[in-house]
C-alpha cells in the first residue's frame, strides 16, 4: 500500500474541495401556460412538452 510521505495542509485539502458546488438548475417557461419548468420535463401545471400534450393533468 501507497503511504503519503508529507502531510497534505488543510488549506492545500480545502483548495481542492472549493470546486465541489451545487450548481443552479436551468428553468425555462413553458410555451403553452407559462410556467416555469425544468429543462427537459414536462410541465406539472399543463402536462405539456415541447408543444404537445405529454401526460393528463387532473382539474381542479
Amino acid at each position: 500500500m501507497a503511504h503519503p510521505k508529507h502531510k497534505i495542509s488543510k488549506t492545500r485539502r480545502d483548495k481542492r474541495r472549493t470546486h465541489y458546488k451545487a450548481e443552479t438548475p436551468t428553468l425555462a417557461t413553458c410555451s403553452n401556460c407559462g410556467a416555469t419548468v425544468l429543462y427537459h420535463r414536462v410541465c406539472p401545471e399543463c402536462g405539456y412538452y415541447r408543444g404537445k400534450q405529454a401526460i393528463a393533468v387532473k382539474g381542479e
